[in-house]
């Protein structure tokens, strides 16, 4: 009998496999305890419509990751800072403060994770900066500090 486990089964397979198991290993021990359910026709259309499901929301957030990158590629983010001698900051610019100036600017809200501060901003001066939109959705931030007035 072919039974699609619902927890992992030590011996059978993870959660979420379809595996062939003895008819009375399945009815007396799998099923009873809600550790499987019988496949059928019916529970394998569900299945397949699930894993659409599922590949079309990811189709579709790799589209939205891919149009946000375009468009924050082609904005300037603008920080203003307050130096000391020598034009060096008291601290340095985050990946905190580039979100939260991109949300005033611009109005487009992008976690403060995912933008990476290769090194330190404690120079006035234009940079870019790394942002990792998707998992295989990568694109810049174009940032520049200038000395607040």
């Amino acid at each position: 009998m072919k039974v699609l486990l619902l927890e992992d089964v030590k011996g059978q397979g993870k959660k979420g496999d379809i595996v062939k198991v003895s008819d009375g290993y399945a009815k007396n021990y799998l099923i009873p305890r809600k550790l499987a359910r019988e496949v059928t026709d019916a529970l394998l259309k569900e299945l397949k419509a699930k894993e659409e499901s599922r590949l079309h929301k990811i189709e579709v957030e790799r589209a939205e990751a891919k149009a946000l990158a375009e468009k924050i590629g082609s904005l300037n983010v603008v920080i203003r800072q307050q130096a000391g001698a020598g034009g060096k900051f008291y601290g340095s610019v985050t990946a905190k403060e580039v979100s939260e100036e991109l949300k005033k600017q611009y109005g487009i809200e992008l976690d403060k994770r995912k933008i990476t501060v290769a090194e330190p901003i404690k120079t006035f001066g234009r940079y870019e900066l790394d942002v990792k939109y998707y998992p295989d959705v990568n694109g810049k931030i174009n940032l520049i500090v200038t000395e607040k007035e």
